[in-house]
């Protein structure tokens, strides 16, 4: 009988025996269709792989292989303990990695080079009877040849090809453009290393021979967070995710951990169990707001709002009503707080500057390395302005300064963060300081204020070999702009969250819809864990803040908290921006490779955004003037420009890299 008709006679027994007491029964049933699903899991062999997407979770997978075939694949669980203290890191991986091998054999995936038709019948043509550097010169120079192919660009019409064909006609390319117009006009856009070092290294590499020039990429796509070497100069040095297990309060703000940073969530949740508090920022109640002991739902593009009211908070309460002595300390010595800024005059009132530096005092205090990169603070040991150690004008030229000890010429210093006590400063002066409030577009809440907000100051007066100059702390400057009244007087200063100045809680609830008490409670929160932690207080943040027009103030407004709090440089504390696992074991001997510094030095880079910008014409039309974003305090000066000469200006005068040298109009090949 078949097996159909056997799985039919349901009135048959087919009991051998029983077990179990009767629970249990062995049968005579046919079961070859559990073939079916064991073929399946079947394998050859078993390799060890990541998968090679644009995701720095570089998780170890085991892949298993059946006749050259990807079946299936598991997570490794081979991961090296980096601390007893720390959970183990695996297993790493997520859903889309379980399920990558269907991506290598998906008929959407492109497994052949395509060249545009137009091109290949000419290319073909011209390679009958010519070498492939003359068959590309010869195409290059009939305009009506070459018109052939370009004018079809953006309408398909892309054939298959052969990998040799390919590459031929991509070298031929590279050849005739180094010839004609020099090696630096070939630019390229290599495989991120997210994606695959070795692969990333390759074109790199071929590049850096080639003399051409090597394109950035983690500022193009807009990951680099710009507020970072804003305020520090450097890309995004943060810790890995495994830190975020020692933090005693993790702040989610705009990144999804479980969905976006899978392979790391387990140390979030595991966090959870030693303690650890979490609060959630995001517009919608994402995978990771169900984590958060508190969910804040501001609307999109409000953060920096959100921010600049919890850092009123914490101002108010951990340095002014009452100074927190961990907090006092650590910004006294590791931020520019005590750093003197001189206040400029524009049109009759007093507007912030540039720092105050030892060249512009008489004597220069007695620095003769680099005065003018020295800035200086007022030292309260011996009541007299001092270039303390640290600054950049100490990187070069000497030996043993460029450091963060509290000294200055040798000598032990107690750096002044305020002028506001009576016998500190020499008078009260009213500073401008820009309201960009009030400039909200449509679609936000628009606060009627000013755009120029005048608020009392303490200040010191300095001579120097110029006259006198009015000098103020970073840190009075810092309070100032935060909208804190501090017994000085002045109308955008304020005493009361409740008060509608900029800065405050009630302020915020009206642009961002959070409530004041619920951002209140977070801020206090915030700052008092690291208060008792020494800093322990992280804020893992992503690409729900990042990419806005205005992500700069996003980050420098959190920045800004972490800064107040103590947080930055501490294990489990500071900012947790996602850049995966940048810090490489092989790196340092993958550079080399990569940029062909076996050959030359130095490499030829360039940020891509600038390059992209400048020579695709995407500047020709451009529709945002510089005075719609000229600040109402900015200098006196050149403003009427479009935004690429400001490019171009950086480039001139050093600050920019440029290694595309233009000498004359390039026709993009």
């Amino acid at each position: 009988m078949s097996h159909l008709l056997d799985r039919l006679n349901f009135f048959q027994s087919k009991e051998l025996d029983q077990f179990s007491n009767g629970h249990g029964q062995t049968t005579c049933e046919n079961r070859d269709w559990e073939d079916t699903y064991r073929n399946r899991w079947r394998h050859d062999k078993v390799v060890r792989s990541t998968h090679g997407v644009n995701c720095t979770g570089s998780c170890s997978w085991k892949i298993y292989v059946k006749s050259g075939i990807v079946t299936w694949e598991t997570q490794q669980t081979d991961y090296p303990r980096t601390r007893p203290d720390l959970p183990n890191h695996e297993p790493r991986g997520c859903a889309r990695g379980a399920s990558y091998s269907w991506y290598l054999y998906s008929a959407n995936r492109v497994k052949n080079p395509l060249i545009r038709g137009k091109l290949m019948k000419a290319w073909r043509k011209m390679r009958e009877n010519l070498s492939p550097t003359a068959a590309w010169k010869a195409l290059q120079e009939d305009p009506i040849l070459r018109a052939t192919y370009v004018k079809t660009r953006g309408k398909g019409g892309f054939v298959r090809a052969n990998w040799d064909e390919a590459t031929e006609i991509i070298a031929a390319a590279n050849a005739y453009t180094a010839k004609t117009y020099g090696p630096d006009r070939v630019f390229g856009f290599s495989p991120i290393p997210a994606m695959s070092m070795v692969s990333y290294a390759a074109g790199s590499r071929y590049l850096s021979l080639l003399g051409g020039t090597v394109m950035s990429f983690y500022d193009w796509y807009c990951d680099l967070p710009p507020a970072s070497p804003m305020t520090w100069g450097e890309q995004t040095d943060v810790p890995e995710s495994a830190d975020w297990y020692n933090s005693g309060f993790l702040l989610l703000w705009g990144s999804n951990v479980p969905q976006t940073r899978t392979p790391d969530a387990h140390f979030y949740t595991e966090a959870r169990y030693r303690g650890t508090k979490s609060a959630v920022i995001c517009p919608d109640y994402s995978e990771a707001a169900k984590f958060g002991d508190i969910w804040l739902a501001p609307k999109q593009g409000t953060d920096s709002a959100l921010a600049m009211a919890m850092g009123h908070v914490i101002l108010r309460e951990f340095h002014l009503d009452r100074q927190t002595e961990y907090f006092e300390d650590y910004c006294r010595k590791y931020s520019d707080f005590p750093m003197l800024v001189r206040l400029e005059e524009k049109d009759g009132k007093l507007i912030p500057g540039r720092f105050l530096r030892a060249d512009d005092l008489r004597g220069k205090l007695g620095e003769k390395n680099n005065p003018e990169w020295k800035t200086v603070a007022w030292d309260s040991k011996a009541n007299g302005p001092c270039a303390p150690n640290g600054s950049v004008g100490y990187r070069w030229g000497e030996d043993g300064e460029w450091n963060l000890e509290e000294r200055a010429k040798g000598a032990d210093t107690m750096l002044q963060m305020s002028n506001i006590l009576e016998g500190d400063h020499d008078d009260i002066v009213g500073v401008d300081f820009p309201y960009f409030g009030g400039e909200a577009t449509e679609n936000f809440v628009k606060c009627e204020h000013p755009d120029v907000l005048t608020k009392n100051i303490p200040v010191k007066r300095i001579k120097t070999d110029k006259g006198e100059v009015i000098v103020a702390t970073v840190f009075d400057l810092f309070c100032a702009n935060y909208g804190l009244d501090r017994g000085l007087g002045g109308d955008w200063v304020a005493t009361d969250y409740a008060e509608d100045i900029p800065y405050t809680p009630a302020w915020a609830e009206k642009i961002t819809g959070v409530s004041a008490d619920k951002i209140e409670t977070v801020a206090r929160e915030f700052a008092r864990n690291a208060e008792k932690t020494n800093g322990k207080s992280m804020i893992i943040l992503g690409a729900g803040l990042n990419h806005w027009y205005h992500m700069d103030m996003n980050y420098r407004g959190i920045i800004n908290m972490l800064v107040m709090c103590g947080c930055v440089g501490q294990s489990g504390g500071g900012w947790s921006h996602y850049v995966g696992q940048e810090k490489l074991r092989p790196q340092t001997g993958w550079q080399p490779l990569a940029f062909a510094l076996d050959w030359m030095r130095p490499p030829r880079h360039m940020n891509s955004t600038s390059a992209w910008y400048a020579h695709t014409d995407q500047w020709r039309y451009e529709q945002l003037a510089t005075d719609e974003i000229l600040s109402p305090t900015a200098p006196e000066g050149d403003w009427d420009a479009s935004l690429i000469d400001y490019n171009i200006r950086a480039e001139r005068m050093g600050w920019l890299l440029s290694l595309i040298h233009i000498s004359e109009p390039t026709r993009p090949y």
